[in-house]
């Protein structure tokens, strides 16, 4: 990637979808009584199957939408046992989805146009409310339009919906929407408003000072099929949130209007009832700060209801309303439990809360009570009336979780801030190392790419084992009952149960080793062993097959009904079991024209008397399909060659997105490279063959049980793992020991497990998520991580960490210290968040982690209000190449408007080999160094608009050259190569500077034509930048040859100073090369290679969480070839919410020279009649295109 051509094309891929939950929804989307949870994570619509006996939450499907989901909302048709997703989005247009469990696919049932793409004020899309009942929903823009379609079935019981009725109001800003349960009378919608049709007018500013904000109900009117505004009310002006109160047989109706420190029930015709949002005691705590709700979720049960409500805090309180009928008496709340701050709250019915996270993981709650019977203090409605301008606030004690019991945790790395991609730990692929999170809950995590493994056993054996099997005792047992462990002199077998203990009258033999152990028929056991057969019958009885003389048994392959052993004089020898349970040797045996260095037979298919082909691998380098069918017994149907003799054979049925169900025969060569080939079910013939290398050491291949689902483990340097996730097949390392033997496991507390063989350890373990192909390893964080960098020679970190409005731990201490009896408590950061201070107010520091050992070393806490923003490394030059530890850090910094004392650049002194920290100096600055790198053996920082170099002094760095107005605005970022420096502006894209040495100038020779808002970018080669934006693009910019070429020829940089300046700018432009939307806003780019031996790719990661790849094209053909595709996949399979893809990832500036591989690959989920007309258009066969789909992916990524 170092040359890129001119005609740079790039193929984008995510390897990990955004994280961040932006909207959730439940209902029975399958039809069933099982409750399922929708998520939107960015242009994602995702599945959840929250398992109630293991405390789980699943993921089933996750469908890229190709737009910006705004909203979500589940309805259900009144007698229906279904519930239907409602989806607002960016695309204009009202879209109706049903989920189809038997394909586990969404399907679109209704799309109805209304207004122009793109997220905009006047278009609905933002705000989505439905009728309880099913009847109606209403969807709605920020500003002035409403519309509302009526719902309802036609004659075949499909879904219908209606024209739309207009609920529009000019000059009105919208807050909120609801639809309010009013039994089966008209439906009605209650929308929080506020009409600024006079501030508009007013030339003064001061009518905005009495603006109202307003409660108003829209009916729809079924008879007359039209839309009126019933009933409207003045209400707080802080208002922000809508609850629905149950109405007709099971409530009041009405609703909770939630504005700031206080909760209203109101309702046409009914009196209002409020009561105060309590707030913390504590002597951290502001008792003047006022506090909003900013989710909450309604639960009905059976006769009675209760809302969960949560606080910016993350405190949840529980209110309930007392009522007779349609009469409410009071509203009572009370503290329920502290959880983190949601952006969405769902509560099951089998007594679970799901915590969909603002930031960080997301949380799985168990009920262990409501709350009904604890001591916490209740208010009520009684205390306070409504209309009152002061009131006393009330205060409650926070404590840790008493109601709720955390049972499972989905990971989630929003917002990601900054990543690195390294390899500190020499293994075979680099790891992602990012800072994400918010406040106390951050996280510095170590990704890897990996399957997370929980362990359940690792025991010590007196010595190292070669093989490991499990085996039942009959055919229909639930579990395995033996564990079979065979060394290189002896057998020792294991019993399965509460305790593990040797098993002596087992039947196997124990002086010999194992080659392979079968639960065979019904009730019967097979042992091979190099000197026989021993075929032991459940009555006790053992009977014997001798290896001929001078012959021993060197491989063998076994299923329920047949068993195939190889002889040492390469022979094939077959056994067959008959109605009697006996074991029958065929008559002829098949000599191989070489050693035989694995064999391979298949399960016998359901209904059938055994599986017709062995496949049988030679030295010679070949694998060859043997027919084991009556007619035709031990003939060769097909072959096929090698690039090396092959160690491991194995044959599986599993599902494809093609074939189904389909015959695989997984090949592992000793050289350490993996093939699946297709075996075909009648003729045997071998076709569409994947390669993929896996290590160093030769491949053991095993047949085991993963999720319902029969996969293949492969072992060589590190295990993986073949298997079929949302009927696509992958192949996965685990985040593992390297283990040397696998088999399935199953047992009562672990019915799908592993057990395999490591040195002398035997170890069993479980694989619970298939879809996160990504392991993480976290390191808690104090506060918000700004920055981070690595050490130049040890594998360390160092994380500068601030939080605006927020007190530090040590000004806490000092608050806690001075204070008695029940205020003098700190609650702990990480569950209660950090205590909050006015603005100005920062809490900050300096981390120094070891990932190795997975913990902070060492923490300077920064003093006097400064906060820290930006980190490096530097050497200086006349200080004996001693690397040093730059900060910059700004004092007593307010946002807006912005204004601040002054920043500093702290210098500090390595000490313990990186461990320790030693502050040299501090320099004074008059902004804050957003912007520093090492540059030439001195300093280069961004100092708002002015960019400088520093040397170090004794006493602070000396200033050597500045240029004042090398930024527009604020400089946020800087790279360099050389003498060459890139300027990221943060509002008007990046500048090419050089550095003169001879006359010690600093000059801008080139920018950007487009103002771009920078929030990411790195040197792709010495004239190529790349880069993301906070709209959410990703472009590639190149500085001109020529311009190149001429700003380094300049000795002096004369001829750079008097060129005729263009556009206000630079005297020249860079060129695009490419651009693309990606819906999150890039964080990172780094370019890096993530697979042994592969090209240099760019990898960028998100705000939401996403991490993605741009991996350059090598060939025109593959250019051409994935662009005919990603035009054909545009047409065939439309996106689900009714976006146009080439408008979706052209949203800012049209989309150039990318290649969206998320498209392409949905190619592999598309019905068979689609496939085959793509391919046909292409000129290639399906199973072709599938192949380069794969290969891309592979090539370049994982």
């Amino acid at each position: 990637m170092a040359a890129i051509a001119p005609d740079l094309f790039l193929y984008s891929l995510t390897l990990l979808p955004p994280t961040q939950i932006t909207n959730t929804i439940i209902g029975q989307f399958s039809g069933q009584k099982t409750q399922e949870i929708i998520i939107s994570r960015g242009s994602r619509l995702e599945l959840l199957r929250p398992d109630a006996t293991q405390g789980k939450v699943h993921t089933v499907l996750s469908h890229d939408v190709f737009g910006i989901i705004r909203s979500l909302r589940a309805f259900r048709l009144a007698g229906g046992t279904k519930d239907y997703i409602i989806v607002g989005s960016d695309s204009g247009r009202i879209v109706i989805l049903e989920y189809k469990p038997q394909n586990n696919k969404f399907v679109k049932l209704h799309q109805e146009t209304f207004g122009k793409t793109g997220v905009r004020r006047v278009v609905p899309g933002q705000y989505l409310a439905t009728d309880p009942k099913g009847r109606a929903c209403m969807i709605a823009s920020v500003e002035k339009n409403k519309l509302v379609y009526v719902l309802n079935r036609d004659a075949q019981a499909n879904l219908t919906i209606s024209s739309p009725l207009e609920a529009h109001k000019a000059n009105t800003l919208m807050f909120a929407s609801i639809g309010l349960d009013v039994g089966y009378e008209n439906p009605i919608f209650a929308c929080l408003e506020v009409d600024y049709g006079e501030v508009d007018q007013d030339p003064t500013g001061r009518a905005i000072e009495d603006v109202q904000k307003t409660l108003v109900y829209y009916e729809l009117d079924l008879g007359l099929n039209h839309v009126v505004r019933r009933w409207n009310e003045v209400v707080e002006r802080s208002a922000n949130l809508l609850l629905a109160v149950p109405g007709g047989t099971d409530g009041p109706s009405g609703v909770l209007v939630c504005s700031e420190d206080s909760i209203v029930y109101r309702h046409h015709g009914k009196r209002a009832h409020r009561i105060p949002i309590p707030r913390r005691q504590g002597a951290l705590e502001d008792k003047n700060r006022k506090r909003i709700i900013v989710a909450g979720v309604m639960h009905k049960m059976r006769g009675a209801f209760f809302y969960l409500l949560q606080t910016e805090d993350g405190d949840l309180f529980k209110v309930t309303l007392d009522h007779d009928g349609e009469d409410v008496q009071a509203v009572r709340i009370k503290y329920f439990d502290t959880v983190p701050v949601a952006s969405g709250l769902v509560i099951l019915k089998s007594g679970f809360l799901f915590v969909a996270a603002e930031a960080g993981n997301h949380y799985l709650y168990q009920f262990e009570k409501l709350g009904d019977d604890d001591n916490e203090i209740e208010f009520t409605s009684a205390d306070s009336e409504v209309n009152a301008f002061h009131y006393d606030p009330v205060y409650f004690q926070p404590r840790g979780l008493d109601n709720l019991l955390l049972v499972d945790e989905m990971e989630s790395m929003s917002p990601i801030l900054d990543a690195k991609v390294l390899n500190l730990g020499d293994e075979d692929a680099p790891q992602i190392y990012t800072i994400c999170g918010r406040g106390a809950r951050s996280t510095f995590r170590a990704l890897r790419h990996g399957l997370d493994v929980s362990e359940i056993v690792a025991s010590d054996l007196p010595a190292a084992p070669t093989a490991v099997w499990t085996t039942k005792l009959r055919s229909g047992d639930a579990y395995d009952a033996y564990i079979v462990l065979s060394f290189t002199n002896g057998t020792l077998v294991l019993s399965i149960g509460e305790t593990v203990e040797e098993v002596t009258e087992s039947g196997f033999l124990s002086t010999v080793p194992t080659i392979a152990v079968q639960q065979l028929g019904d009730d019967a056991l097979v042992q091979i062993h190099p000197r026989g057969i021993r075929h032991i019958r459940a009555d006790g009885g053992v009977s014997e097959w001798p290896a001929p003389q001078h012959r021993t048994i060197v491989q063998a392959t076994t299923n329920t009904r047949q068993i195939v052993v190889a002889l040492s004089s390469g022979e094939l020898v077959y056994f067959e079991l008959d109605n009697e349970g006996a074991l029958n040797e065929y008559q002829e045996r098949k000599e191989m024209s070489g050693t035989v260095t694995a064999l391979a037979v298949g399960e016998v298919p359901e209904g059938r008397q055994r599986y017709s082909f062995l496949a049988v691998a030679c030295d010679d380098s070949t694998v060859r399909i043997i027919s084991l069918d009556p007619d035709n017994t031990l003939e060769s149907l097909s072959v096929q060659a090698l690039s090396a003799p092959a160690s491991a054979l194995c044959i599986i049925s599993q599902e494809d997105s093609y074939f189904a169900w389909t015959n695989f025969l997984h090949i592992g060569l000793y050289n350490g490279v993996y093939l699946r080939t297709v075996l075909d079910p009648v003729t045997g013939q071998l076709t569409d063959t994947r390669t993929r290398f896996l290590g160093s050491k030769p491949v053991k291949l095993f047949n085991v049980g993963i999720q319902g689902q029969r996969a293949v483990l492969a072992l060589s340097s590190r295990s993986w793992l073949g298997y079929t996730y949302q009927s696509s097949l992958h192949l996965t390392p685990l985040s593992y020991e390297p283990l040397e033997f696998g088999w399935s496991f199953s047992s009562e507390q672990c019915p799908e497990g592993i057990v395999g063989v490591q040195g002398s350890n035997l170890r069993i373990f479980t694989i619970e998520r298939l879809n996160e192909n990504l392991n993480q390893n976290s390191i808690p964080l104090t506060y918000t991580p700004r920055r981070f960098v690595r050490h130049p020679t040890q594998p360390l970190f160092y994380t500068v960490e601030s939080d605006h409005g927020a007190l530090s731990l040590q000004e806490g201490q000092k608050l806690v210290s001075g204070k008695q009896n029940g205020e003098a408590f700190a609650l702990p950061p990480a569950e209660f968040g950090l205590p909050k201070a006015g603005l100005g107010k920062w809490a900050s520091c300096i981390s120094v982690l070891d990932p190795a050992v997975g913990q902070v070393l060492s923490k300077i806490e920064l003093e006097d209000n400064e906060a820290a923003f930006s980190v490096c490394t530097a050497v200086f030059k006349y200080q004996s190449e001693e690397p040093y530890l730059i900060v910059g850090t700004g004092k007593d910094l307010q946002l807006a408007p912005r204004s601040l004392t002054c920043g500093y650049i702290h210098v500090y002194r390595f000490k313990n080999d990186g461990r320790e920290l030693e502050l040299v100096h501090k320099t004074k600055t008059d902004e804050v160094p957003m912007a520093l790198i090492s540059f030439q053996g001195r300093l280069l920082a961004g100092v708002g608009k002015t960019l400088r170099i520093y040397d170090i002094g004794k006493l602070q760095l000396l200033r050597k050259c500045e240029l004042l107005e090398a930024a527009t605005s604020f400089i946020v970022r800087l790279q360099s190569q050389g003498s060459r420096i890139v300027i990221s502006d943060i509002q008007d894209s990046v500048s090419y500077a050089v550095y003169k040495y001879q006359d010690n100038r600093l000059i801008v020779f080139a920018d950007d034509t487009t103002p771009r808002w920078v929030t990411a970018a790195t040197m792709v080669d010495y004239d190529t930048i790349a880069g993301g934006d906070k709209f959410g693009n990703f472009w590639v910019e190149r500085v001109p040859r020529d311009v190149s070429e001429e700003a380094d020829k300049d000795s002096s940089g004369v001829t750079l100073l008097h060129q005729k300046p263009k556009l206000q700018g630079a005297p020249h432009k860079l060129h695009n090369l490419a651009h693309v939307f990606v819906n999150d806003i890039p964080t990172s780019v780094n370019k890096a290679a993530l697979v042994a031996g592969g090209r240099d790719i760019l990898l960028t990661t998100g705000m939401m969480g996403s991490v993605g790849v741009f991996a350059p094209f090598q060939d025109k053909a593959d250019i051409e070839f994935f662009q005919q595709l990603e035009g054909l996949m545009r047409t065939e399979d439309p996106p689900l919410a009714g976006r146009d893809h080439l408008m979706y990832r052209g949203y800012y500036v049209p989309v150039k020279s990318v290649v969206d591989g998320d498209l392409c690959e949905r190619f592999a989920l598309l019905p068979n009649d689609k496939k085959q007309m793509i391919a046909g258009e292409l000129d290639r066969t399906v199973a072709e295109v599938q192949k380069k789909i794969e290969d891309m992916r592979i090539r370049y990524a994982f």
